[in-house]
């Protein structure tokens, strides 16, 4: 089993993999979005191009370029992190679909890591079931995969982004790119929702101050609590793609 990456072929080539048995896997990650003061920008990218090789290994599919723009309000105050409308992030992942489905594929699949981007695959969903009914449109639900995986190891009184999760996750795929010495812990808040770098309470709205752009507590991260999350993962995904 191996997975068939369409960038890589041409368009004869694309031709012979693109057929009605074929599942289409789509990853999306951002990879300009804030991930505290200890990750990448390009984090989210990272791990979807990780989960997509490892699952690939597993089964057959045909992968699409990671998409690394979409509906990422929640932290759009931290410099350098982009965020589309929810309609534009809806409509790239419907249209490119569309897109493909022209030439045989009926089976989607977005391998998705983020959690505000469920609102956009959702309205992708209704777009696409509205203009070709004989199309399966599936997308990771992230927040739920994540405490699949994560259960039984984690520390931390709380969290959700930058933090002791995806932080050893990060240790696992790429820890070059982690700076855990520069890894605070900040949960001021259990409420979850927008994070705001905002001190005065008056300015806040019901945004979470968050003075460091992270939600929970990464220093408890490790790499061998990443390495077991993201095994899950793969497993969680991989159950998801049976289903299609």
């Amino acid at each position: 089993m191996t997975a068939i990456y369409l960038q890589q072929k041409n368009w004869l080539e694309a031709e012979q993999c693109l057929n009605g048995q074929a599942v289409i896997v789509l990853p999306l990650g951002a990879s300009l979005k804030e991930h505290g003061h200890h990750l990448p920008l390009n984090n989210d990218q990272l791990i979807a191009d990780f989960l997509t090789a490892e699952v690939g290994k597993l089964c057959d599919i045909v992968v699409l370029p990671t998409v690394n723009y979409s509906f990422y309000p929640a932290f759009s105050e931290y410099p350098g992190s982009v965020t589309l409308t929810q309609n534009t992030a809806a409509s790239m992942i419907a249209e490119i679909c569309l897109s493909i489905a022209n030439f045989g594929p009926r089976k989607f699949y977005v391998l998705n890591t983020g959690v505000s981007t469920q609102k956009a695959l959702k309205q992708a969903s209704e777009t696409i079931s509205q203009l070709n009914s004989e199309i399966i449109f599936q997308y990771t639900d992230f927040k739920e995969a994540t405490e699949f995986a994560a259960a039984g190891l984690l520390e931390q009184e709380g969290g959700g982004h930058a933090d002791e999760c995806e932080t050893s996750m990060m240790l696992h795929i790429a820890p070059d790119m982690v700076l855990q010495e520069r890894a605070i812990k900040d949960f001021s808040s259990s409420n979850s929702g927008s994070l705001t770098r905002k001190k005065a309470l008056e300015d806040r709205g019901d945004r979470v101050y968050s003075p460091t752009g992270a939600w929970g507590d990464p220093t408890l991260a490790t790499a061998f609590k990443g390495e077991t999350i993201v095994n899950r993962l793969v497993d969680f995904i991989l159950g998801n793609l049976k289903q299609i």
